[in-house]
């Protein structure tokens, strides 16, 4: 058999090769990301291929294809059935990344669980033999006579026993160190991982399996080869949080069958990750009584709005140039509305330090939050609190305007079922409300933001 093999220089960050090593990445401009790798080509590459997929199909009209519903399979936890677009959808082929120790595989063998009621599971184990994984199971409450358990690294193997075995879900653990014998380079390099998952979905395709994979991160908080990988698979799931913080966030990057908006919240405890259906409640429920400098937020999450506690800090500064640190929100956002606090409300703030945090480790992308950020600095540097039953709602304009926001039905009714009483809305959103849907509110309409911090 003859094989040909060539050397190409791969970027760790964004997967681009090129021919020859060059200081500088040209896709991501990255400096000193391209590693070499050595490319072999055979046959047998071709062979497993198409030992998966089939060669030589005869194309399918698409009206001669029969649609009797979305085939999708519930996992027993809610949590992450609304992040998947409403379960797996059955050929699809989705990534579960995060940082080590997350939760990544406590969370797919939990699935098996319910899952296993029905169809018949293969877990595939890079990592840990099968006594460890038993032993995991047995602390998570997984007793599924459907799960089979496979410790191979080898990805051929693995398509082997997928053909054999006839599973009807599969979980691989985890993509970095699974092995193609064709490609000459180590488990987790960017070849590696690229081909194995290309084997992965060609399975998955032809034989309508779906297939859950886990991908390490690297140093910078990514996947290796993230470009590479979320090209190749259907949907991209991401878990953040603190190792050391009980709660965990999970989110979608990319899904081919669902919003990439929704977020799912977990709790990590002694048997396992349970799921947290409220998480507005969990995310203000050690608020401080009375204090200066805090403010709740709600922003939308897709179809959920959730609420969260914005803090301001502002004090004296003691060197010539004032620091400015944000956690959870855009830092640039920061300054500009300190920018418009100064300019359109008389505010000063040239000579302080400010600070501003979003608890619970939740980012603050969505401009409706800006209004709860002013006042949660200009509380602080009053020093006067906003008030327990008060929360702001509303996008900043550098003219200092109020501008109107999305969705305002539902983030009242999240508002008035966790017992908030009076609220800061654009005047906008106020003009076409309706009003039956927030009694028990009083609503608060300005068109400034300097109408919204008399209310401190």
């Amino acid at each position: 058999m003859q094989v040909k093999t060539k050397s190409v220089y791969v970027c760790t960050a964004c997967g681009f090769e090129v021919p020859k090593w060059q200081g500088k990445c040209p896709n991501c401009g990255e400096w000193n990301t391209l590693e070499e790798q050595t490319v072999q080509k055979s046959a047998s590459k071709t062979k497993a291929i198409s030992q998966v997929s089939g060669r030589g199909e005869t194309p399918v009209n698409i009206n001669s294809i029969e649609i009797t519903g979305e085939e999708r399979c519930l996992t027993g936890l809610s949590e992450l059935d609304r992040v998947l677009g409403g379960g797996i959808v059955k050929g699809s082929l989705v990534l579960l990344g995060g940082d080590p120790g997350i939760g990544k595989s406590t969370l797919l063998l939990q699935i098996c669980e319910y899952i296993g009621q029905t169809m018949k599971i293969l877990y595939v184990s890079g990592e840990e033999s099968a006594r460890q994984i038993k032993l995991r199971a047995s602390r998570l409450g997984v007793h599924t006579s459907n799960l089979f358990l496979s410790c191979q690294t080898d990805a051929e193997t693995v398509i082997d026993t997928i053909t054999t075995t006839g599973p009807d879900l599969v979980v691989i653990d985890s993509i970095q160190t699974m092995n193609f014998a064709q490609v000459n380079s180590s488990p987790g390099s960017i070849a590696q991982v690229r081909e194995c998952t290309q084997l992965f979905l060609h399975c998955a395709k032809s034989r309508e399996i779906p297939i859950l994979i886990i991908g390490h991160v690297n140093k910078d908080g990514a996947i290796a080869g993230p470009k590479v990988l979320e090209h190749i698979v259907d949907a991209v799931l991401y878990f953040e949080g603190d190792r050391n913080l009980s709660y965990r966030i999970l989110r979608a990057v990319k899904n081919r069958f669902g919003s990439t908006n929704e977020i799912g919240v977990f709790e990590m405890k002694a048997e396992g990750l349970m799921q947290v259906d409220n998480p507005s409640e969990m995310l203000i429920g050690a608020r401080p009584e009375n204090a200066s400098g805090t403010c709740v937020a709600c922003m939308m999450e897709g179809s959920r709005p959730i609420l969260a506690e914005v803090q301001g800090l502002v004090a004296k500064s003691g060197f010539g140039t004032p620091r400015r640190m944000a956690a959870g929100i855009d830092y640039n956002r920061m300054a500009l509305l300190i920018a418009v606090l100064e300019k359109r409300a008389g505010f000063f703030f040239g000579s302080l330090d400010a600070y501003v945090n979003v608890v619970g480790g939740l980012k603050l992308d969505e401009p409706s939050s800006d209004l709860s950020i002013a006042m949660a600095l200009v509380s602080s540097l009053k020093d006067k609190p906003v008030g327990d039953d008060l929360i702001a709602i509303g996008e900043v304009g550098l003219a200092g305007e109020i501008r109107a926001v999305s969705h305002m039905e539902k983030r009242l009714a999240e508002v008035k079922k966790l017992g908030f009483q009076r609220c800061i809305l654009p005047y906008q959103n106020y003009k076409g409300l309706n009003k039956v849907l927030a009694e028990g509110i009083q609503l608060l309409p300005v068109k400034t933001v300097k109408e919204a911090v008399k209310f401190i």
